[in-house]
């Protein structure tokens, strides 16, 4: 046994419900007790849950012990569930390290599920590489497996100040029965500069970098293969998103090239790059928005007025491009402005 499958119901909307799993022991009382810690949600009926009886996302393994999940390049929609971002995790000798969560509580839920059908040794960590709701609202059902949540120190306050917006549109993008359960919770244990983790015979190398993609960006290296966890430091194809610095983002990206690894993950597009050469992409992309952002303000543009052309003319190769360029645009005008 896994853990617990419970009915679930919006008490708002009775005909909204959800099974959702809890991961670990089979107790009888515990998924009244999990439905009253979550307010608004009614218990219809729960059972004991096997590793079979919850879909498992897929993973492959692409270097001994490193698993990984390539979540689709689009908008989170109820389509694809919110499916949208490359998960990972590192099994060893005596515990396993998840990184990332996904963007709902059911896309958690199906990652340890996938775990499940690989290894019965502890989740021990859950690494969150950054806080957007695509990685990190399935971080619960690692806390409740026995995971202790690791991220960046700045994380903490950047998710709490969006708490509330995150959680609004996440029930807005994939609809009220897919979000059902999914909520922010907060790490347990937070990383300033440096930290390892020992999952017995290979460590993952925990480090934080200047703002770049976010202000809380968390890299994790797995030294026993060279695979490197980059989140969205590192976008292919999939559209960079800029809620950062372009500046900072320029610079770590250059910082890092420096560094060895056999393989990189992105958070988003194929979830193996080649290292240096897969942030090349990434980084002339910013490049050209920097690039086009000072020529707009050389030339006395608003940002109205800038925001509707820079980089219009670096969307080859890149998906989702007019949903993410103006807005990267009007942070870059806003940042490069007051250089």
């Amino acid at each position: 046994m896994i853990g617990i499958l419970a009915t679930l119901c919006l008490a708002a909307a009775p005909g909204i419900c959800a099974e959702r799993l809890l991961p670990g022991d089979c107790a009888p009382d515990r998924a009244a007790a999990w439905a009253t810690a979550h307010p608004g949600l009614d218990l219809r009926a729960s059972r004991c849950a096997a590793a079979g009886d919850v879909p498992a996302l897929a993973v492959r393994e692409v270097a001994p012990g490193v698993f990984l999940h390539e979540g689709a390049v689009a908008l989170a929609s109820p389509e694809n569930g919110g499916d949208i971002a490359n998960l990972g995790f590192v099994v060893g000798r005596d515990a396993v390290a998840v990184i990332d969560a996904g963007n709902t509580r059911g896309i958690g839920e199906a990652l340890y599920a996938a775990i499940r059908t690989r290894t019965e040794l502890p989740v021990r960590w859950l690494v969150l590489t950054h806080m957007h709701p695509d990685h990190v609202f399935g971080a619960e059902v690692f806390r409740e497996a026995g995971a202790e949540i690791v991220a960046s120190d700045r994380l903490p306050a950047a998710l709490s100040a969006r708490a509330e917006s995150y959680t609004a549109a996440l029930e807005r993008q994939v609809g009220a029965a897919a979000a059902l359960g999914s909520r922010l919770v907060p790490p347990d244990r937070t990383v300033a500069a440096r930290e390892v983790l020992d999952l017995g015979g290979r460590t993952l190398d925990l480090a934080t970098v200047a703002t770049a993609h976010t202000d809380n960006d968390l890299t994790a290296g797995d030294t026993a293969t060279g695979t490197w966890f980059l989140g969205d430091l590192v976008f292919d194809r999939h559209t960079p998103s800029l809620d950062g610095s372009a500046l900072g983002w320029i610079a770590v990206l250059d910082a890092l090239a420096a560094e060895p690894a056999a393989r990189v993950v992105p958070g988003h597009g194929r979830p193996v790059l080649d290292w240096p050469a897969g942030a090349a992409a990434t980084a002339g992309y910013l490049e050209g928005l920097v690039r086009e952002t000072r020529a707009a303000l050389a030339a006395g543009e608003s940002l109205g007025t800038a925001s509707r052309h820079v980089g219009a003319d670096l969307a080859d190769g890149w998906q989702l491009f007019d949903d993410f360029n103006a807005r990267n645009a009007t942070t870059a005008y806003r940042e490069l402005e007051w250089e």
